[in-house]
This record gives structure tokens, sequence and C-alpha cells, in this order.
């Protein structure tokens, strides 16, 4: 999920740094620019944990021991 190029975040993004500090606007646009970040950070942790754990290193024998290769 990649909101990064979305609209309503460029539009707060914009909002929030073009507008006087301490206005109602300003409250609103930082609110929905946090929304949006908490909302990228979810989608990214749920990705990375969703991967799948790489494979165990090679603990006993003379196969895997010096160099582990996986595709």
């Amino acid at each position: 999920m990649n909101i990064a190029n979305s609209s309503s975040v460029n539009a707060a993004v914009s909002s929030a740094s073009n507008s006087t500090p301490g206005t109602v606007g300003n409250a609103a646009s930082l609110l929905v620019l946090r929304k949006a970040l908490d909302t990228q950070e979810s989608g990214a942790a749920a990705l990375l944990a969703a991967l799948p754990q790489a494979p165990a290193l090679a603990t006993e024998g003379s196969l895997g021991r010096n160099v582990n290769t996986y595709a």
C-alpha cells in the first residue's frame, strides 16, 4: 500500500506547509497527514510481517556450513 503519491497526502502536506501556524485548518491538515502516515506505517509493517523467514544455516555436516546459498 503506497500512499506517498496520493492526492490527499499531497494536499495535506501543501496546506500544512502553506498555512499560518495555529489555525484550525493547519491542525486539520496535520491530523489528516498523521492519519495517512499511520496507515502507510501499518501497511508496511503488514508487508514485512508477511515475508517468509530465511532458511536456517547448517549446523552440522560438511555441506552448507561455510557457504550457504539459496534461491
